[in-house]
């Protein structure tokens, strides 16, 4: 290698942009400069590709999206984006979003100091605006940059010249419907999508974004209106022959080169060399190599059951009949969580979606409050699932009392019994549910998304003669789909201790 400092790649692997006769990206390095912060050729190239311009002075580029491992440095290149539309694109409205509040707020706190160190840019600041909830910047000149948690409506009612969304790796359809509207009547837009690899469903927006870039490169001629940088690796599958030069190793330097740009600026190979050895392998793939879970495309849906025997089984009137089942169900990677519950209906059964929602800190208190609304013969979880870690908060909701002292070797009361599943019971609750379905004696409300989404997307795991559901390498939320599944199961299980578990869930997916 050269002599100097060993550097990551400064321009991506993956790359694809507009043509553009001009860029302001250079206003916007050069402001940054002048606000003390410095920015890495990686971050300069991004913003001179991503603010081209064309012939007419508008943007080359409606879209931007930037995939790159955490702790490269995304926010600077947030940072002058946004500190130029303040200070000299004249955006009237800036907003920035993030999945969650306290990424948004550190982000206002972030440019906010760097606005303050700069006296020729503070002194046009009319006012910062600390509500919680409500952070922005506001110039004597009318100009706004605010910050705000996405969720299903926020940004409505607003107009913003350009959109910041920030953890783009957890962005759907329900975010989108709500800020991008918001641009619609604006002159010249433009929306930056910024995040590190696809995590699988909640990736919906990302996961287009790249399938987008992927085409264009493939066709050989750039999407018209998206300009898109990937840090990645391309690691090796088991398909590969020995001696291949065509994907990355795992394990190798020059794999964390390819995808990290901030090597020899504020990453090093040795800080990377310790996270190899904690992390999981897949976790060190996605979270420093850059290599992401993106959901299907439309054309792959529906392949397990098919979208019409699905729908006709919707029925609005349908409804469980005491006494119902629940079960809980997580996704891999912890985002979502459901709640869902299962009862005879006629000479059938009726499944439905409690809730499905982000995180898993809700599912315990939330399965309390329908144990004492419904009296459930049992609640259902999967111990060798995502949703095991759950069983001890789920046990101490579930008590009668929950300060009662329980005697050793006793179980506690509690409001419902709590069957934790073995792994042919899952492969079995699996096989029950299909053929119920293709029998017409399952039976659903016509809207209950959550659950369409799901078998939309759901894929089959082969495990010898029988199936589950797969988990891994799905690009939906699959819960729900898992969770009415254990529901319905567990409506005709027997209530009582199960065995030990003796057949990892590793092995069956």
């Amino acid at each position: 290698m050269a002599d100097g400092p060993v550097r990551g790649w400064q321009e991506p692997p993956i790359q694809t942009a507009p043509p553009s006769a001009s860029s302001a990206g250079q206003e916007a390095i050069d402001l940054a400069a002048k606000a003390g912060l410095h920015l890495d050729p990686w971050q300069q190239h991004v913003l001179r590709v991503g603010m081209g311009e064309r012939p007419d002075g508008s943007w080359a580029a409606f879209e931007v999206g930037v995939n790159v491992p955490r702790q490269n440095g995304k926010g600077g290149i947030i940072e002058a984006r946004e500190l130029w539309g303040l200070f000299i694109g004249g955006e009237e409205l800036i907003l920035h979003s993030a999945h969650e509040f306290k990424t948004a707020k550190n982000a206002f706190r972030r440019i906010e100091r760097l606005i303050r160190a700069c006296p020729d840019l503070h002194k046009r600041v009319k006012r910062y605006w600390q509500t919680t909830g409500e952070e922005s910047i506001e110039l004597h000149s009318g100009q706004m940059l605010r910050f705000i948690a996405r969720s299903k409506g926020s940004g409505r009612g607003f107009s913003g010249h350009c959109n910041i969304m920030d953890e783009d790796m957890i962005l759907g359809d329900n975010e989108m419907d709500a800020l991008l509207p918001t641009m619609a009547a604006i002159e010249d837009p433009q929306i930056w999508y910024l995040g590190s690899a696809g995590i699988g469903a909640p990736s919906v927006q990302l996961g287009r974004l790249r399938r987008r870039a992927l085409a264009a490169i493939e066709a050989g001629a750039p999407d018209p209106s998206l300009a898109y940088f990937e840090w990645s690796a391309d690691l090796h599958v088991k398909e590969c022959p020995q001696g291949c030069d065509k994907h990355d190793d795992r394990a190798s330097d020059e794999a964390v080169l390819k995808a990290n740009p901030a090597v020899g600026y504020r990453l090093t190979l040795a800080k990377v060399a310790n996270e190899r050895a904690t992390l999981s392998a897949d976790g060190y793939a996605r979270e420093r190599l850059g290599v992401g879970e993106y959901p299907s495309d439309e054309e792959d849906a529906w392949q397990v059951i098919g979208r019409e025997v699905w729908e006709a089984l919707a029925d609005d009137e349908s409804a469980a009949d005491d006494p119902v089942a629940l079960a809980v169900d997580v996704t891999p990677e912890r985002s979502h969580a459901s709640i869902c519950v299962a009862g005879h209906c006629g000479d059938g059964v009726h499944v439905e979606v409690i809730d499905n929602r982000p995180g898993t800190g809700w599912v315990a208190p939330r399965l309390r409050e329908l144990a004492e609304r419904h009296g459930p013969r049992c609640v259902v979880i999967d111990p060798g699932s995502p949703a095991g870690s759950l069983i001890t908060d789920v046990t101490e909701a579930l008590k009668v009392d929950p300060d009662e002292e329980v005697e050793e070797g006793k179980e506690p009361r509690l409001l419902a019994p709590l069957v934790q599943t073995r792994v042919r019971d899952v492969v079995q609750a699996t096989g029950q549910f299909y053929d119920a379905v293709a029998a017409g004696r399952i039976s659903h409300l016509v809207d209950n998304a959550p659950l369409a989404t799901a078998l939309a997307g759901a894929r089959k795991r082969e495990l010898g003669e029988a199936w589950a559901w797969a988990r891994r390498g799905v690009g939906v939320d699959i819960s729900p789909l898992v969770g009415v599944t254990l529901a319905r199961w567990g409506l005709f299980a027997e209530v009582e201790e199960p065995e030990e578990e003796v057949e990892p869930w590793a092995e069956y997916g």
